[in-house]
């Protein structure tokens, strides 16, 4: 037997009285790379973050190549030879990509100083390596969150270490990068390295990782070869039930257009997208990164200045300069980002919910406390949001709730449009029905959905139609029974 390259057993870690970890195990061996499965809340980020010693163990213990250690930064993970790849981006957005690579490990000139020529060769070098194609020199200020994402990656692995802690690597990024990275992996494989692969796309982890460990409600459930489970059985130890079929379409689209776009451009962004949606209809948008997705919603939404074309809304023309416009239209847009641009993490799970709502609730600058408690109550049932307390912080909520509160926020408002961009990112399979169930009972009632997605499956699951993008442009729009895997990557390349 040779000895893993980690190995924890009995991690235990409680806030407050309760118990975030109870029962933590884990093993990894060298060359492998091994998926760590669970929905929002089963502990597999408090698990990260206890093994990168970002947080202190209450117990259990923690081995790396058949030595106890305990780590009390990430900076002695590092050292010892463990990276992570984390979900949450944190960008020094006024920095280069280069000096966001190598920050504390600039080269240095000879007599002194950050040597820049050569940091910009060596992050340029590891970029092409990856097939990411961003300029190293470019400030991460001006990057998408897909690029930042791939910048993330490239930084965790310039460590050149032992052990790789990937959490959610392609939540934000789209398929040929997606593709890049597993080839980056296979890579990794070959020279020994172990990778634990966290994600909630049950795809990817059947396609690239080669055996599982499952947590639920804080403890170890199961581990073992994914040559010997399957996908619905991996889904049964997540969750802990038999879920029933992935997407159930409950919509059917009208005649009556609810949305129409004619010649939408803006310089270097978009150019000439023009299509209609129907009322109860679902109208998927698919693109590789960089093919102008989010640039098609974000000037829908007003958050374009320089945007151009005509938009109609129920047969009627509209004019969309700003936000404001667009939310007084009937426009609703959840963004890709519930963390920076979705939420207000430092507010209450009701604060939240009122957020797009406070002219109407706060008319003479002070808030209707009762008719804001109502409204949040009212959503936190209709979306089976799970929390304590709506005045808890909405920080407190595992990634699935909080996506729910975003929907609850402009649900609030009566849309008539519904623009959602990721709709399902960095949520378990739980959540995903929920938000498939959420999205399909508005368009059932009538209600004009646009969604952009990176995940083919959900594409091809909810879409009533697929328009997909290429360099900016249309390349096709597809009936649901035309659409494919294999026909959206080739229109989209």
């Amino acid at each position: 037997m040779t000895t893993p390259l980690l190995k924890v057993e009995g991690l235990r870690k409680s806030f407050g009285g309760v118990a975030a970890l109870r029962d933590g195990r884990f093993e990894l061996e060298a060359g492998s790379v091994h998926a760590l499965c669970g929905g929002n809340g089963a502990g597999k980020s408090t698990f990260l973050t206890i093994v990168m010693g970002i947080q202190k163990r209450d117990g259990g213990t923690i081995w790396r190549n058949g030595q106890p250690v305990d780590f009390s930064s990430p900076a002695d993970a590092l050292k010892a030879g463990i990276a992570i790849i984390e979900q949450e981006l944190s960008p020094v957005p006024h920095m280069s990509v280069a000096e966001n690579i190598f920050l504390g490990r600039e080269p240095s000139r000879r007599f002194g100083g950050i040597d820049f020529r050569a940091m910009n060769r060596r992050a340029q070098a590891l970029l092409d390596e990856l097939g990411f194609a961003i300029d190293p020199r470019q400030a991460m200020a001006t990057l998408s969150v897909a690029q930042m994402q791939l910048v993330e990656i490239a930084k965790a692995l310039s460590h050149d270490a032992e052990v790789i802690f990937m959490d959610e690597p392609t939540s934000a990024i789209g398929e040929r990068e997606a593709q890049h990275l597993f080839a980056a992996i296979e890579r990794l494989k070959g020279q020994g390295r172990g990778i634990v692969y966290v994600s909630h796309r049950l795809s990817e982890i059947f396609q690239i990782a080669d055996s599982y460990t499952v947590f639920r409600d804080g403890a170890y459930v199961a581990s073992g070869k994914l040559t010997e489970t399957d996908r619905p059985g991996l889904i049964r130890m997540i969750v802990g039930r038999e879920l029933g079929e992935e997407y159930i379409k409950t919509n059917t689209p009208s005649e009556t257009v609810g949305l129409s776009v004619d010649g939408l451009s803006s310089p270097g962004r978009i150019d000439d997208i023009s299509f209609s949606v129907r009322k109860g209809e679902i109208f998927g948008i698919y693109g590789l990164m960089g093919s102008g997705r989010t640039e098609i919603f974000d000037a829908l939404f007003g958050l374009d200045p320089k945007a151009q074309g005509r938009i109609a809304l129920d047969g009627a023309p509209v004019t969309v300069r700003r936000p404001a416009d667009a939310m007084a239209e009937g426009l609703a847009f959840v963004t890709e980002d519930r963390k920076n641009s979705g939420l207000n993490l430092h507010d209450t799970v009701r604060g939240n919910i009122a957020l797009a709502s406070l002219p109407e609730m706060s008319p003479a600058f002070a808030m209707r406390g009762r008719e804001e408690a109502e409204a949040s109550r009212t959503m936190i049932e209709r979306f089976r949001i799970k929390a304590a307390r709506d005045t808890m912080p909405v920080s407190g909520l595992s990634g699935g709730n909080q996506q729910k509160v975003v929907l609850g926020k402009w649900f609030l408002r009566k849309p008539r449009v519904l623009l959602l961009d990721e709709p399902t990112r960095g949520v378990d399979v739980g959540a995903k029905r929920e938000i498939y169930r959420i999205i399909c009972e508005f368009a059932a009632e009538g209600g004009t959905v646009a969604m952009i997605s990176s995940e083919i499956d959900e594409v091809l699951g909810l879409s009533d139609r697929v328009m997909v993008m290429r360099g900016g442009r249309s390349a096709g729009i597809l009936a649901r029974g035309e659409a494919s895997a294999q026909s959206l990557v080739h229109l989209s390349t």
